[in-house]
């Protein structure tokens, strides 16, 4: 049998019992009537959706474990109409002995007990808050990356245009285009482009054939040998008094520079 430490205990009080009978405390009187209908505590919690600590501490009286008044009238209403018993004795039988049976403020509320002080729940204010700025930077950064996204396709859209259209672009950029070709005499060399790059040519003469970004074909005459660099050999066919030259031999990391004679 289940015994309640609080039952039948005197408090001091010259209260006259009521509708509860010969018991003393709200808790006590519901214990009662659960057992006798036998039902057990920790089902009564979960038909309640109350704590099993919260609903031991409700049938002990033991108010010191439980927050305020307001929540505890709460739960003996809830219990009553459970057990289907009166609510109005429980109340007015606790408004009678709450304070003098334990010398707390009708106002308290414990930090550990099971429900928070309203402005403190989870849920509130403060935390919705949050949940929205966390959403608002996820969506920031989504639309961010969607950004980059649609930029690198554009991007990606202009390298793979028309080669004529890119020809005329890279031919409006040329820095230098020296073409010697009205001259009659020395080694002729002939440079034709699949892509711009950079080219620099001095013949044994020290006199600078051609230099800078190229993208159409070149034709230059000169005395050899000629000193070549090219940034990008492989955008490069090379002919020499109309021998083709093989880069490949002259080729460091994409780039070549060499002596080129006859």
């Amino acid at each position: 049998m289940e015994v309640n430490p609080n039952s039948q205990q005197s408090n001091g009080s010259s209260v006259v019992p009521n509708a509860l009978g010969n018991v003393q405390r709200p808790g006590e009187y519901l214990r009662q009537n659960r057992i006798a209908q036998k039902r057990e505590l920790i089902d009564a919690a979960q038909d309640l959706n109350i704590p099993l600590k919260t609903l031991t501490a409700l049938e002990q009286d033991n108010y010191k474990a439980l927050p305020e008044v307001t929540f505890i009238k709460g739960y003996y209403r809830s219990y009553a109409k459970y057990l289907k018993v009166d609510a109005t004795a429980l109340i007015q039988r606790f408004d009678e002995i709450y304070e003098n049976d334990t010398g707390l403020l009708p106002n308290h509320a414990l930090n550990n007990s099971p429900i928070k002080i309203m402005g403190k729940l989870p849920g509130s204010n403060g935390d919705r808050n949050k949940k929205w700025l966390k959403r608002g930077l996820i969506a920031l950064a989504v639309l961010v990356l969607l950004a980059i996204v649609v930029m690198t396709i554009q991007n990606w859209s202009s390298s793979k245009s028309d080669p004529e259209e890119l020809g005329s672009v890279a031919s409006d950029v040329e820095v230098l285009s020296l073409n010697n070709a009205t001259a009659v005499s020395g080694d002729q060399l002939e440079l034709e482009f699949n892509r711009p790059t950079s080219v620099h040519i001095v013949d044994s003469t020290g006199k600078v054939l051609a230099t800078g970004r190229q993208s159409a074909t070149v034709k230059l005459n000169g005395e050899t040998p000629f000193q070549i660099r090219l940034d990008d050999a492989s955008a490069v066919s090379l002919t020499l008094n109309n021998e083709k030259i093989a880069l490949s031999p002259y080729t460091v990391n994409g780039q070549a520079d060499f002596r080129l004679s006859r």
